[in-house]
């Protein structure tokens, strides 16, 4: 089954928390703390893999956790790390943020990766870091510190998995233009061929061998006009043409299959292309006349010839039925293809998914109204969660923190007043001098 658009949920482990512990050994009455740190949780990881090329894992189960850290343990030892979840995808696959679509209903959230090339990996979403164990947090004027520090959650991310099939040469037209039976003629694939409309409905890939280079040819599903809004296979499709570097523009030159004229079929297809993408009306473009071995009349034909010298496309006239034209027209795709430029790939515009490291010490201090202060930060978390409040010593320490941070300070700069409030993430506390 080939699927090439799924949402899922990503979630890494949450890191374990550090252990409160005491040394207890005969004949040693003060062994000090040894409270060991907590495992950091694992990763969610994305590898492009060559041999998978469809999303279809991801069709029925929608949500992917990665172990968890194991909290740690007395005698200084530390919980083990959470197993990294790797989840294998195709090459090519793009990771957007979330599940949110634009008004055609395409996908339409930030990219978070690109994988382009088999074998790279991204990590896209970081476990928690693994909380301090009581042994951490002894100092001369503390030298038996019951608190430890919980461990960080994970993270959790709603995810568009987006497949874009990389290929050098993508074969656009209308339906039953002769684009699949064209693929069949030049490579070994089997495409399903049949004559109806959308007997294609999955995108088939063949790799062209001739003299002037090798190449991979993909046969997408045939367009309808208003495919960039939805209708038919739409934008379904339309995504798999993204990553082609030459566009090879199937049209019917016999009229056959529809009421279209070979031009306007062309110039439809290409609107069609630039309401997706405008950038895809810029790739290099060879037109193939299918059917021309059964032309009733040469006008039309000499219209579409005409079209594609302004525009700069070379021509081929080809019967896909009778194999007529086609070397020629394979050997000139491979001529364009030296000169094309390179596929398009994506740069991740999210990147918010790793966490702030330990020395990151910003602390923000603001005045939310009158009476109403608040105190965040990486600090203040990492505080919050290691000092226990209920215990004297706990909340002397805190209240040190607060004024060898310049905290303290900076609330009387803002006008801080006894018996206002400072609000730190959950918690809140009245200020006293």
């Amino acid at each position: 089954m080939f699927v090439d658009n799924v949402k899922i949920t990503i979630e890494s482990g949450s890191g374990g928390h550090g252990n409160i512990s005491f040394r207890r050994e005969k004949y040693v009455p003060n062994g000090g703390p040894d409270g060991g740190d907590g495992g950091n949780g694992g990763n969610v990881v994305f590898v492009a893999d060559s041999g998978v090329n469809t999303l279809a894992d991801f069709r029925y189960k929608k949500i992917f956790r990665a172990d968890a850290g194991v909290n740690g343990g007395g005698s200084k030892c530390a919980g083990k790390n959470g197993e990294d979840l790797v989840l294998k995808i195709p090459v090519g696959t793009l990771v957007r943020y979330g599940w949110d679509v634009d008004e055609t209903g395409a996908p339409s959230g930030l990219v978070m990766a690109d994988l382009t090339t088999a074998g790279e990996r991204r990590v896209l979403a970081k476990g928690g870091r693994g909380g301090r164990g009581n042994q951490h947090f002894a100092t001369p004027s503390r030298q038996a510190p019951k608190f430890s520090e919980d461990g960080k959650p994970g993270k959790s991310y709603k995810i568009t998995l987006e497949l874009k099939l990389i290929a050098d040469v993508g074969i656009i037209g209308f339906p039953n233009a002769g684009k699949s039976t064209l693929l069949s003629r030049v490579t070994k694939a089997t495409p399903k061929i049949a004559s109806y409309q959308f007997t294609t409905l999955s995108p088939n890939l063949g790799v062209v061998r001739n003299e002037i280079r090798d190449f991979v040819l993909a046969d997408i599903p045939g367009l309808i006009e208003g495919a960039s809004e939805g209708v038919g296979l739409g934008f379904d499709f339309l995504r798999h043409i993204e990553r082609t570097r030459v566009l090879l523009h199937v049209v019917d030159a016999a009229r056959l299959e529809d009421n279209l004229t070979p031009v306007e079929a062309v110039e439809k297809i290409n609107a069609e292309l630039f309401a997706f993408n405008p950038k895809l009306t810029e790739r290099p473009q060879i037109i193939a006349a299918n059917k021309s071995d059964i032309l009733a009349d040469e006008t039309q034909l000499d219209e579409l010839k005409n079209l594609a010298k302004q525009k700069g496309w070379p021509i081929f006239l080809i019967s896909a039925a009778t194999n007529s034209g086609i070397s020629d027209l394979m050997l000139g795709v491979a001529d364009m293809l030296a000169n094309a430029p390179e596929s398009e790939d994506f740069e991740p515009t999210y990147e918010t998914y790793f966490e702030p490291t330990r020395e990151e010490e910003f602390i923000r201090v603001e005045k939310v109204k009158d009476g109403l202060f608040s105190v965040e930060g990486p600090g203040i978390e990492r505080l919050l969660g290691y000092t226990n409040m209920a215990d004297e010593r706990g909340f002397s320490f805190f209240q040190r923190f607060m004024r060898e941070r310049g905290i303290i300070a900076r609330l009387e700069e803002l006008g801080i007043e006894e018996n206002d409030t400072v609000q730190l993430y959950e918690l809140e506390f009245d200020y006293w001098k």
